[in-house]
């Protein structure tokens, strides 16, 4: 899971325009959201962890950390402001600090227990900057200093803030303010001259120099592809050349020494990077040693070039990484060697002081495409045959010569290499060899030591988690700090001359007096509810407001207007940001409260900025028939007269009189079907209409249906027919008799169902209507009702 910070320079320096029109934050600000779009083409990017650092002061830098989500992210890019310090060093260290928050908790350093290059957390860091002259509150430093203190515990174990999995680009901008250049250089994009470039070289970044708008879109795309998991390791020639044969002086060659990335690749299967064997410690572990030593982020892995042929023996597990292309990697693909490697080493991994013993080898590629790393056991060419003999000869019952050459490797093999031999010697099928009482080879007060850090470490990070998203507080005043170490000039004897010599009254003695003594002074704003001035310095004022600005100087100076709080006049007290003007519910807070509603009955309406007309949909309830019921669910609504009337009136949007229909009372359909006279009533002057389409068709296929009944079922039809109710509306309600069926199975279920559907279906082919209904079986009573219903449908 890469994890991407974003280091954004927000000083004052930043609000400077390009000729684009914008200033350079809002160039940052942009560059931001492009790589990110840039970056959410490859499918890896789903598991991206943004995080966003300013130069504020800390803990106020960390705008976005480890819990906060894309939106909080976005949120606070949206807001930032250029207005403070270039103080790159210690947004450095604050952006470090924050990577390595949890790498005590979760081990993923493992101190004193060899490197494993597949505990990682791939993390690039972007800083976008002027590159102007560092500022502090202190001076204008030269170089880029980081801050050795560090709150976070652990930071002593390693000599350098950063980690080997972490790498340092920053982009520099250089847009020009006046016009567009002209002659626009294609091609690679060149390093910057600032200071941060040295720090990105040293953690195995770049820096990218961009003069024009297409060159940061290019550093962008470059950025992207940077966005690798794996380790930064120091490679390093020892011996002699390869074509040399004999001792002697040699000149130093860009591929003798390569600082690079080997890539790390995760299993496809789990997503995770899966590793057996370590990069052994710079020091042999010591039981009796206190302490750790402290460790270089990147470890200093020297090779060898005498040509030995690659070592392998069944099932035992070796790991494989790809090297990041370097003038070495060039070196040895042009060797076009594929089936000799070179050996490489760890100064002082063993109880010698010396070069220790291979622990791997650079090996090109059968293709020739790649050099890679293959991490073996400490010492493998000693492994490497005992255990083949173990296999093949002794069949996993060594003798005691066998036993005694084991033991031999053992004690010249790093303690901490038990741990990952033991598993691999139970995956090749001997778990036996390596007794359980063998240590790794840390002392009890190194082990308490990390436990304790590790508790010290989680405290910390709670703290910074809390931290995170506070705001400074506003400053009450203008301090003005006191950079003189002398006595303040209120207690000197001749303070009176001074005084008079300052006033005019005397004569004025330069040399006694010390300038830049202001002792605990400071300027106190007018009012603390009103922001102070944003233009302290003359030249500051934008040329358009200098009229403006000298109408309020004079007004102040003059006091025209007593009512007025000095520093402001009536254009300032009606001034509101642009970011503060959709604000509209601060303005609804301070509005006194509504009168109440005239009718409570009536649906409250929610009065929202920009459409007063918006109706509260919380306390209404859509139905499946493109229905609402207005206020709460129990309230009834019916007619006056039926006491015994409990049934809740629906009511359907944009509804004619005319094309409203009696409603049925409550009960299963399943066993009545009719007209009650409460449900006629007030219904008998409406006429239903019909469509024509249906009708006309319905009507025959009525009159079709009918003549092939009985009389007596053919006069219950004429009864039921649309046209009869339509010819005789007066009818008395109480002639209407109520039809009494059983309930229906599942086929005559089923059937209805499929009636219903077909009379809804557009068209007149009522063929499948007229065939569903001759299916229908049982007594007179069930086949009028499934016509009635049938009826019914048709007229909606």
């Amino acid at each position: 899971m890469p994890i991407l910070l974003f280091l954004l320079d927000t000083s004052a320096s930043m609000n400077q325009r390009t000729y684009l029109g914008t200033t350079y934050l809002d160039v940052a600000k942009g560059a931001v959201e492009v790589f990110m779009k840039l970056r959410a083409r490859d499918p890896a990017s789903r598991g991206d962890r943004y995080m966003l650092v300013t130069f504020d002061d800390p803990p106020y830098g960390v705008k976005a950390g480890w819990k906060e989500n894309h939106a909080t992210f976005m949120c606070e890019l949206k807001n930032l402001q250029a207005s403070g310090l270039t103080t790159l060093g210690h947004a450095l260290r604050t952006a470090f600090d924050l990577l390595n928050l949890n790498r005590l908790v979760s081990g993923i350093d493992n101190y004193g227990q060899g490197r494993n290059p597949f505990f990682l957390e791939p993390s690039v860091i972007i800083t976008i900057t002027d590159g102007n002259k560092l500022t502090h509150s202190s001076g204008v430093p030269d170089e880029l200093h980081l801050p050795l203190n560090s709150p976070l515990a652990g930071s002593e174990l390693t000599k350098e803030p950063f980690r080997w999995d972490q790498r340092l680009f920053a982009l520099v901008l250089r847009l020009p303010g006046a016009a567009t250049p002209d002659n626009e250089q294609l091609g690679s994009v060149p390093t910057d001259e600032s200071a941060v470039t040295q720090m990105c070289e040293v953690t195995g970044g770049r820096s990218y120099c961009v003069r024009t708008q297409r060159m940061l879109n290019q550093c962008l795309e470059s950025l992207v592809q940077k966005v690798q998991s794996g380790v930064v390791i120091n490679f390093e020639k020892t011996g002699p050349d390869p074509l040399r044969t004999e001792a002697g002086p040699c000149l130093l060659l860009p591929w003798h020494s390569c600082h690079k990335l080997i890539y790390v690749r995760p299993n496809p299967k789990t997503g995770v990077p899966v590793g057996h064997w370590p990069i052994p410690e710079s020091f042999w572990p010591d039981q009796n040693s206190p302490t750790l030593p402290p460790r270089s982020a990147h470890p200093m892995v020297r090779f060898s070039c005498v040509d030995c042929e690659p070592m392998v023996i069944d099932k035992l597990p070796f790991d494989k990484y790809e090297l990041e292309p370097s003038p070495l990697t060039q070196f040895i693909l042009e060797r076009k060697s594929p089936h000799m490697c070179w050996q490489v080493f760890v100064n002082s991994s063993g109880k010698q002081n010396d070069l220790g013993q291979p622990f791997g080898y650079l090996k090109a590629s059968t293709t020739l495409t790649c050099v890679n790393l293959f991490v073996m056991p400490y010492n493998y060419p000693a492994l490497l045959p005992l255990l083949d003999d173990l296999f093949k000869v002794h069949k996993l019952k060594p003798n005691l010569k066998w036993r005694q050459a084991f033991e031999m490797y053992l004690k010249t093999m790093p303690p901490y290499y038990l741990l990952p031999l033991k598993k691999a010697l139970r995956m090749m099928g001997a778990p036996n060899l390596i007794a359980d009482t063998m240590d790794c080879g840390l002392s009890y007060s190194v082990i308490s030591y990390l436990k304790k850090l590790s508790q010290q470490a989680k405290i910390e990070s709670d703290r910074l988690i809390v931290s995170v998203g506070k705001k400074a507080p506003q400053e009450t005043g203008i301090k003005v700090k006191n950079h003189s170490s002398a006595l303040s000039l209120a207690h000197r004897r001749d303070y009176k001359q001074l005084l008079q010599g300052i006033t005019g009254e005397g004569p004025l003695r330069l040399v006694d007096i010390n300038f830049k003594e202001f002792a605990g002074f400071q300027i106190a704003l007018l009012n603390k509810d009103v922001k102070p001035q944003a233009y302290r310095n003359a030249y500051d004022i934008p040329r358009r407001n200098l009229l403006d600005q000298l109408t309020r100087m004079r007004s102040n100076l003059l006091q025209t207007s007593q009512k007025l709080i000095r520093g402001q006049d009536e254009d300032y007290l009606h001034s509101i940001p642009v970011a503060q003007m959709g604000n509209y519910q601060e303005y609804l807070k301070m509005m006194p409260s509504p009168l109440r509603e005239i009718d409570p009955d009536q649906p409250k309406r929610l009065h929202t900025f920009g459409n007063p007309f918006k109706q509260d949909k919380k306390g209404m309830m859509i139905d499946e028939a493109d229905e609402f019921v207005a206020g709460p669910q129990n309230k009834k609504r019916g007619n006056s007269g039926d006491s015994s009337s409990g049934a809740t009136l629906k009511r359907r949007r944009s509804m004619s009189p005319l094309l409203r229909r009696p409603q049925t009372p409550p009960g299963n359909t399943n066993h009545v079907v009719g007209k009650s006279p409460t449900g006629i009533q007030g219904q008998q002057n409406l006429i239903k209409p019909i469509p024509q389409h249906k009708g006309k068709t319905l009507q025959a296929t009525w009159d079709e249906l009918c003549n092939t009944q009985p009389l007596e079922e053919k006069h219950n039809c004429e009864r039921l027919s649309p046209q009869s109710q339509l010819e005789a509306p007066e009818s008395n309600p109480a002639e209407l008799e109520t039809i009494f069926i059983a309930p229906l199975d599942r086929s005559q279920a089923e059937l209805r169902t499929r009636v219903i559907k077909e009379v809804r279906k557009p068209g007149r082919n009522y063929g499948t209507i007229l065939s569903l209904l001759q299916q229908v079986k049982g007594p007179p009573n069930v086949k009028r009702y499934f016509i009635q219903h049938a009826i019914k449908e048709a007229i909606r």
